[in-house]
């Protein structure tokens, strides 16, 4: 048995001794572009799919050109037929072109990237958002009713889609997207958003047509207006194959870098895609700016690139807000430099855990808070940027931080459990105010709050806007709190007003709240108001002498301020 195991022992050794000098293949023309080939093709289809922009400032291209070596390499490589060390040295001799490349590639990342870091370079971060200190009162202007954005992003969206759920023909196919934007139009601030097809099958059906319609959500009436358009929008981001959105833009623009791209639509109601567009303005990856804009036709799929000084006016989201904030977080933290954040700590400053928007002379504004590196739950200040234009002004201001004031709206009115949006900073009398809506479980806006900056125990509420900010300018009185403006100024610019005899008053309890509802004889419109904003509703009735003013509109329904008894 032990001459059998010998015997079995030197042949196998002499098999892999054979084995390891078996010659490996050659090299030849006929293997490397078969490899060219192969990785050719693989980078086509992978372009076509990931979109890497072609841009030395973009880390897509470095993965996309390490991937195309890995496959190549990949494709020049033999099944093993030789010995280890003969194999070794076989790719080493073979691919010393591709692995010099790759090591060259990663070098000059890692050099781009070490250019670009904010120890060495915090003072060009804090220089992105150049800001301007501003007076709030003199500023910022008061807002009338009608420019008062009364809604979030959650209940414009649920209006949205209740709206096209009333539309058979729509609902059936298509589906609201999530990301609506708040755009000035008109000189009303509104919601836009756009529909996507409902699947993969819906799309076959439409897409010879494309999307017939989209959605403008009005943030102060709340009412939400279909647009259906002549021809449908064929360039979206639920498109397949050339026509999506992402895809038409990087074969049109292969070399730009997109950071954000928003649906918005021009005065005539003609939709567009803003897509902007930024570059790294430190080293090879750092200090990410917006340079211009691509407007894309969402019907055509025309497309024109402009740089940031030629860019429309009815454009409103040029610079997104994760970009502003970034920026004045670079600014808040490094403008004394790099150390001093983190040690001394002396100005360190961030925005807060959230934003708004504010309309403002045809443009929309970004609104934050800022406040120190502690754990203090105040703000020192706030920022509003322009969208468009990236104008930014520091406005100083002590007082609670906006999590603080929602709470403090909430407990106003805990009784109802009402979740608070966040807050909108508005110029009441010159005093800087949170205005926030007051929504319940279901999103939909029940009530409304205004909360003093500086003192955010003064809260006031009320079922409209008008009573609200009565309420609020009372209170504000009551506590010693100056205002530029008189209620009797406000009112006389704000309300009209109409006296007569009460043909019809209706009552209706909404919410726990007795709102009642008068008309007067000779007129067809309803005035309503709350019997909490005024009390003397409740021993009203029919046949009565009452002056009632009110906020100027159109409806059928008109929002009531006062409701005085003539005697």
């Amino acid at each position: 048995m032990e001459e059998i195991l010998r015997a079995f022992q030197q042949a196998s050794g002499q098999n892999q001794e054979q084995h390891s000098n078996a010659p490996l293949p050659k090299w030849s023309v006929k293997r490397l572009i078969v490899s060219l080939v192969i990785t050719l093709v693989f980078g086509a289809v992978h372009f076509y799919l990931s979109l890497p922009a072609l841009n030395l400032h973009s880390g897509d291209i470095y993965r996309f050109i390490l991937l195309l070596l890995v496959v190549f390499c990949v494709c020049m490589v033999p099944f093993r037929s030789g010995g280890p060390v003969q194999y070794v040295r076989y790719i080493r001799k073979r691919l010393q072109v591709p692995f010099w490349i790759a090591i060259a590639l990663i070098a000059f990342v890692l050099i781009g990237s070490i250019t670009g870091w904010v120890l060495f370079r915090s003072k060009s971060y804090a220089k992105l958002l150049p800001i301007e200190t501003g007076d709030f009162a003199a500023e910022v202007e008061q807002i009338s009713f009608d420019q008062i954005p009364m809604l979030d992003s959650a209940s414009a969206n649920v209006l949205a889609n209740r709206k096209l759920g009333e539309l058979a023909d729509l609902v059936s196919q298509f589906e609201v997207d999530s990301s609506s934007v708040q755009i000035n139009y008109r000189d009303r601030p509104v919601r836009v958003a756009y529909l996507n097809y409902g699947d993969f099958f819906k799309w076959i059906n439409n897409r010879s047509e494309g999307i017939p319609a989209y959605l403008i959500t009005d943030m102060v009436t709340q009412e939400v207006t279909v647009v259906r358009l002549k021809e449908g929008m064929r360039y979206t981001p639920s498109e397949r194959f050339g026509r999506k959105l992402e895809r038409h833009l990087r074969f049109h623009y292969p070399t730009l870098i997109f950071n954000d791209i928003t649906f918005e639509v021009d005065d005539e109601g003609a939709p567009w895609w803003l897509a902007s567009v930024c570059t790294k303005t430190i080293g090879l990856f750092g200090g990410e700016d917006t340079i211009g804009a691509v407007l894309v036709n969402a019907v055509t799929g025309e497309s024109t690139y402009y740089s940031l000084k030629d860019i429309p006016e009815w454009c409103d989201r040029v610079f997104n807000a994760e970009l502003i904030i970034q920026q004045y977080d670079y600014y808040g933290r490094y403008h004394n430099g790099y150390w001093n954040s983190l040690f001394g700590q002396r100005d360190v400053t961030v925005t807060t855990d959230g934003y708004n928007y504010i309309a403002q002379s045809d443009d929309v504004w970004l609104y934050t808070g800022i406040t120190s590196v502690g754990t203090d739950e105040g703000n020192i200040g706030f920022i509003l940027v322009n969208q468009r234009t990236k104008e930014a002004r520091y406005y100083s201001c002590a007082g609670a931080e906006e999590y603080s004031a929602m709470n403090s709206a909430e407990g106003a009115v805990q009784q109802y459990h009402y979740d608070a949006t966040f807050p909108l900073l508005l110029n009441i009398g010159g005093q800087p105010t949170y205005f926030m809506a007051l929504k319940d479980y279901s999103n939909l806006v029940k009530q409304y709050a205004m909360v003093n900056v500086q003192q955010y125990q003064v809260v006031a509420t009320g079922n409209t806007v008008a009573s609200c900010e009565q309420n609020y300018l009372s209170l504000l009185a009551q506590n010693g709190i100056r205002t530029q403006v008189s209620e009797e100024v406000l009112v006389q610019e704000e309300y009209d007003s109409v006296e007569g005899v009460i043909g019809e008053i209706r009552a209706v309890t909404i919410d726990g709240n007795t709102v009642f509802f008068i008309r007067i004889e000779g007129y067809d419109a309803y005035y309503r108001i709350s019997a909490k904003d005024e009390i003397i509703t409740v021993i009203l009735s029919a046949g009565d002498s009452v002056a009632i003013e009110y906020i100027p509109s159109d409806g059928e329904i008109r929002d009531a301020v006062s409701v005085e008894r003539i005697s």
